[in-house]
């Protein structure tokens, strides 16, 4: 016989979406229950967002030092090229991996979550099945909270499995594929491209679209494109994979359109990143009269579904797909339950490419403004002339701070930026646009100098026509 379980909350799935959902309804006094299949964290932190940013931060730190064995950089010079033992590398991930997903289990226990390991298969809104290790269990909840995230598309004609890997393999590769073919360039597939040139691989990028980085509009990717260059990373646009056969060599991944003449990619790996989808099937979604819209589950400004007090967030409902945008949907819904009043209406939700250079994105750009017919001005400040982006050899990349703000009354609505290490400033950006700041209201505070917080001073002085340093 099952054991019976009942809650007042029942989270489903351990990522940044549920668990903090679950944390949160702890600490507000509700009894609940997280249900997680795999391990406590979810994609983001074990096999996506900490990950690949491991894996990226090592192959910068192998590639500055294989730049100082040629001619040498800063005055520092290596007398012969730096070593790679890239199982070393993964095993480090991996330790920071293991670190954070005990972190989570422990804020669980402290919120007095109890926390199943199992699938969980809903027979109806209210009710699902888990096979545990301790046997089944049958689990009700008052409240249901849907946070199954997401997972990678596959192509038919490129099936996951032998040379053909998603980002879960490859930031698990047991040593650095001397050729590696990746298929699409957004975020993902030109993160991962990047820093397994850093780490010395051939790399070649086949994307069907005519940009790479397509969210992003040309001035911020053009930076982007410049190191690919530089780099001798191979660019295919206008193309499409359309299969993969076995070669003396190892394999060749089949490029086209075929009225464009076909030509091969010789690659000892095919990294497929050509977006995720909701996982939205094996768990009893269509057993939940939930309504949807396309393929996720359709919600309103709350979270809540179309049954009484079911929820759902993060990758589940829609884009855009990001940790942040599902942990802080998480806090809300379970705010919300405990009797708070809650709606998920953000002045905007960031973005980061962790490419190199870094892209962040926040608000509208210059296309979405225009096509909003608002009338704009733009302060744009370089980083080549920011002292503190010199300092860290990072002022020659093509780099900028970008701010776009109202005419009738200096609001700002946009602001994007490429250059290195302007991830770390993407706290800043949000933080104006969710308080309604207007240009003068940067202009009119003291940023830290030398540091690339002035850059975002400069723009907003800019905007406003008087910028100082440029």
């Amino acid at each position: 016989m099952a054991n019976a379980l009942s809650a007042k909350v029942l989270v489903v799935g351990g990522g940044p979406g549920g668990y903090v959902a679950a944390i949160r309804a702890g600490q507000l006094g509700l009894d609940t229950i997280l249900i997680e299949g795999d391990q406590l964290g979810g994609t983001c932190l074990i096999r996506g967002c900490i990950p690949s940013k491991a894996v990226i931060h090592a192959a910068s730190a192998f590639h500055e030092m294989w730049q100082a064995t040629n001619a040498g950089r800063f005055g520092i010079s290596l007398p012969e090229p730096p070593a790679l033992n890239f199982g070393d590398t993964i095993r480090w991930k991996d330790g920071i991996v293991r670190k954070l997903n005990g972190g989570v289990d422990a804020l669980l226990k402290k919120a007095k979550v109890r926390v199943i390991k199992g699938w969980a298969v809903f027979s109806d809104a209210k009710t699902c099945a888990v096979e545990t290790q301790d046997g089944p269990a049958r689990v009700t909840a008052e409240h249901v909270i849907l946070a199954n995230g997401s997972e990678p598309v596959e192509l038919p004609f490129l099936p996951f499995g032998g040379p053909v890997i998603s980002s879960t393999e490859a930031l698990s590769l047991p040593t650095v594929p001397r050729r590696l073919a990746v298929v699409g360039a957004g975020y993902i597939g030109l993160e991962l491209g990047i820093a397994f040139r850093k780490l010395g691989s051939e790399v070649t990028i086949i994307e069907a679209l005519d940009q790479i980085l397509p969210l992003y509009d040309d001035k911020l990717v053009a930076p982007v494109k410049r190191w690919l260059d530089r780099a001798g990373v191979t660019v295919h646009l206008g193309a499409k994979a359309l299969g993969v056969r076995e070669t003396a060599e190892g394999y060749a991944l089949i490029v086209g359109p075929p009225e464009r003449g076909e030509i091969e990619v010789a690659a000892d790996n095919i990294l497929v990143t050509v977006g995720r989808r909701p996982r939205t099937w094996g768990w009893g979604l269509e057993n939940m009269a939930v309504d949807m819209t396309g393929p996720f589950v359709k919600i309103d400004d709350q979270c809540r579904t179309a049954m009484k007090n079911v929820w759902a967030i993060g990758d589940l409902v829609g884009e855009p797909m990001l940790a942040h945008k599902a942990s802080a949907q998480g806090e809300m819904v379970a705010e919300i339950i405990s009797g708070k009043r809650r709606t998920f209406d953000p002045a905007a939700i960031p973005a980061v490419c962790f490419t190199e250079p870094e892209i962040v994105s926040a608000g509208l750009g210059p296309s979405e403004a225009k096509a909003r017919a608002l009338d704009i001005v733009t302060g744009i400040f370089p980083l080549a002339a920011s002292g503190r982006a010199m300092t860290m050899g990072a002022g020659d990349d093509g780099g900028f701070i970008r701010v776009l703000a109202r005419r009738t009354d200096r609001k700002v609505v946009g602001i994007q930026a490429v250059g290195a290490h302007v991830s770390e400033l993407s706290g800043e950006f949000i933080h104006a646009l969710e308080m309604g700041a207007v240009a003068e209201d940067i202009a009119g505070t003291i940023h830290v100098h030398p540091t690339l917080t002035e850059a975002f001073h400069e723009a907003a002085l800019q905007s406003l026509g008087h910028a100082i340093h440029i």
